[in-house]
Order: C-alpha cells, then sequence, then structure tokens
C-alpha cells in the first residue's frame, strides 16, 4: 500500500519547484515567496485528506498557481499621475524584443516552454498541467523554440 510522504519531505522535495512557478507568475521578490509560503500553508491543512500515492508535485503546483492568481488579482493596477520608469531588458534580449516574440507564439506554445525551459519540468511531466501527450507538447515547444530562434536571425540581420 502505498502512502504518502511527511510533509516536511515533501517541502524538501517539491518546494524549490513551487517557487520556481510562483516566481514565473509573480515575477521575483515577496510576493512570489508570500504565494510559496500559502501554497504549503494551504497544502498543509489539505494534506491529511489527500489520496495516498497523488501527484504531489501536480497537486502542488495546482495549489501555487491559484495562489500566485488570488496575489495578481488582490495587486491589480491603482491609476497614477506619472507612468513608471520602462524595465531594463538583460543585454541582448533587447535586439531579440522578446516580449514581442513570445507575444507572436500561441499560448501552448508559451505554456509549454515555460514549464519546460523555465520550470525545468520534463516534457512527460507537463501532460498532467496542461492536457495532451509529452509529445505533443514536445512539438509544441519546437516550433515555437523555431519561430524564435527565426526572429532573433532576422533581428542579426537587420542590425
Amino acid at each position: 500500500m502505498t502512502t504518502n510522504p511527511a510533509f516536511e519531505l515533501v517541502v524538501h522535495m517539491h518546494g524549490t519547484t513551487v517557487l520556481r512557478m510562483c516566481t514565473a507568475l509573480l515575477g521575483p521578490g515577496a510576493d512570489a515567496q508570500d504565494a510559496w509560503s500559502e501554497t504549503f500553508l494551504a497544502a498543509l491543512r489539505a494534506y491529511p485528506g489527500l489520496a495516498k500515492g497523488a501527484n504531489l508535485e501536480a497537486w502542488l503546483i495546482t495549489i501555487a498557481r491559484h495562489k500566485a492568481i488570488d496575489i495578481l488579482r488582490a495587486n491589480h493596477p491603482v491609476p497614477t499621475g506619472q507612468l513608471p520608469e520602462t524595465a531594463a531588458l538583460p543585454k541582448g534580449l533587447g535586439q531579440l524584443e522578446l516580449l514581442e516574440s513570445l507575444g507572436s507564439l500561441s499560448e501552448l506554445q508559451r505554456k509549454v516552454i515555460g514549464y519546460h525551459y523555465l520550470l525545468g519540468f520534463p516534457y512527460a511531466d507537463i501532460p498532467a498541467y496542461l492536457g495532451g501527450s509529452a509529445a505533443s507538447l514536445r512539438r509544441a515547444a519546437s516550433d515555437g523554440i523555431r519561430a524564435l530562434r527565426k526572429e532573433l536571425i532576422e533581428a542579426e540581420e537587420e542590425s
């Protein structure tokens, strides 16, 4: 019979992944750390009722996503008289116009690239969050990366 590990072990095993998810959704800083804390508090409360052998990582990522959304909703923009300074992109990303390039990808491509390249999930685990098959998601990521490379080459040729 399969049993769930001790909660301290769950935090140790999945804490980094949950923090990466929170940071990806909220950016680095206090909001991501708050979402991480809220995720594990909610998980601790619900852990005794969790089915034995459940996919803990998927369960924690789902909780983290909901906590991050809660924080995003609580921090909705407030109108100001002055525009904030523009954020400086890391060196090299300005030429690529990365944000515009990412906007040209499909939602699925952006999500798969984020899960795989930003959060470090293997393709075999991503269908638990997005549906589909590992092969189809790998293809979506490949097509997205190819499109980004094409835009990078075009940007380099223009400069």
